[in-house]
């Protein structure tokens, strides 16, 4: 599956998400947290501090976020550039309001961490390391200078030359730390939002394709007797209305079969039918469909069905559902892609369970990558001989991903594995020596409802 392209439409390249709002917000709870501890710092535990100047360096923080609630729009979403220059902003004020307050004796001196965190969430890696680097030599400096904290006695409050050193050291690792952390977990969950996409994406378009066929199938099948009576007919007719008074029974039954047509075409228009029978097929039936588009691609794909334990000879008819359409196909493509000259397709069945297993002659998976296979947007450098089976693929994993979300959806348990050991000499591998990917549904999930065939045909969902 193509996912390149994908990437460069929803994935690290997006901007302006990250809501003005949001930060003004921030900025409203920074205010209020800003003049309730200097508060109670004079008032509660009698601190001489530069009042007035600490209230002015607050005062500009309340200004622009003022200015910022006047001159923009509620819903003005930040550029990379605008959020940047807030947050820089930010940072410039908080450690002004602390160095006149202690500096790096002051608690609050962690709060430096917000700025850097907020980045390294949403923006991109240059902004967070721009934010990080002058957040560490913020708190150098507030290490030399700064007004000390007094009290109303005259007793200077300092950390011992120790844990000023410590204290110093955590905030400039705890800033690194916390950045690297919180841009990680922000990845994955905008990787795995985007992956969910495609799978939307993926689902709504083979289940278009799917009502679509649908929709064929019903007018075929509903169509063909009136229209065919109508032609016969009105050939009659042609030639002998005028002379033959005994066709007016002729004529009686192509108004009938008119009005027919009409009623049905009127039906089908409004919103479309499903034909109920298409919903089931047989397993064998389902397995072609899926792997048809990749049956003539210079490859050679077998199809093989037989029954296990005590399975009955006769194949089980199974549901025809987008979603397995579209997850086998995904599966087929990928066994296609990197096989050498052969795939094979192995359906089976016992009383309990349906199980499919897809095996291809090719290099088969990295064995350090076994178990993260599944993962959405995940890089494997490529080794020489899958660059000559697959000249400039970029995989991502987003196939894999969508066959797996796709397929458990339906009931399935998905197994990835190799065939052989990738490590064996060319002359000891056996056949089957590629990827092997093992889906297996619970009969009773998976297997055809007679009653979901019974009744009218239904109009297509959304």
């Amino acid at each position: 599956m193509a996912s390149t392209g994908f990437a460069a439409k929803f994935g690290a390249d997006r901007r302006d998400f990250l809501r003005l709002r949001t930060l003004i917000l921030l900025r409203w709870t920074a205010i209020i947290g800003q003049g309730t501890a200097l508060l109670v710092a004079v008032q509660v535990f009698g601190l001489k501090l530069p009042l007035g100047a600490c209230l002015m360096v607050v005062a500009v923080l309340v200004i622009a976020n003022v200015g910022s609630q006047i001159v923009y729009p509620a819903s003005k979403r930040l550029s990379d550039r605008e959020a940047l220059l807030m947050l820089t902003f930010d940072l410039l004020q908080l450690a002004a309001l602390l160095l006149l307050t202690g500096g790096i004796d002051n608690p609050f001196a962690l709060l430096l961490l917000v700025p850097v965190s907020i980045s390294a969430t949403a923006l991109t890696l240059e902004a967070t390391a721009f934010l990080g680097l002058m957040a560490a030599i913020l708190v150098t400096l507030m290490l030399r200078i700064n007004v000390p904290l007094e009290t109303v006695d005259g007793r200077v409050l300092t950390l011992p030359g120790l844990f000023r050193l410590g204290y110093w050291l955590a905030l400039l690792i705890g800033t690194g730390f916390l950045a690297l952390y919180s841009r990680r977990v922000a990845q994955e969950m905008r990787a795995m939002a985007d992956a969910l996409l495609a799978v939307q994406m993926a689902l709504a378009r083979e289940q278009k394709l799917t009502d679509l066929g649908g929709v064929v199938a019903a007018a075929a099948h509903e169509l063909g007797t009136p229209l065919a009576t109508i032609k016969l007919v009105s050939t009659e007719l042609i030639d002998e209305l005028a002379d033959r008074p005994a066709l007016a029974e002729d004529a009686a039954l192509i108004r009938d079969q008119a009005d027919r047509c009409r009623d049905i075409l009127r039906s089908m228009g409004r919103v479309g039918k499903e034909d109920r029978q298409v919903l089931q097929a047989p397993l064998g039936e389902v397995i072609r469909v899926a792997a048809e588009p990749h049956l003539d691609r210079g490859k050679t794909v077998l199809i093989s069905l037989q029954p296990e334990g005590d399975g009955e000879d006769r194949q089980p008819l199974v549901q025809r559902r987008p979603e397995v359409i579209h997850g086998l196909r995904n599966l087929v493509q990928n066994a296609v892609d990197f096989a050498r000259s052969r795939v094979w397709i192995d359906g089976s069945w016992t009383a309990d369970r349906i199980t499919l297993r897809v095996v291809d002659d090719g290099p088969g998976y990295p064995p350090q990558m076994l178990g993260r296979i599944g993962d959405p947007f995940l890089r494997v450098r490529s080794r020489p001989q899958e660059t000559l089976l697959r000249p400039e693929y970029e995989g991502m994993g987003l196939g894999l991903f969508i066959a797996k979300t796709l397929l458990e959806h339906t009931g399935a348990e998905l197994t990835f594995a190799n065939a052989a050991d990738p490590f064996l000499d060319p002359a000891e591998r056996p056949e089957r020596c590629g990827a092997l990917v093992m889906v297996s549904w619970p009969r009773a999930v998976f297997e055809a409802r007679p009653e979901e065939l019974q009744g009218l045909n239904r109009p297509l969902s959304a």
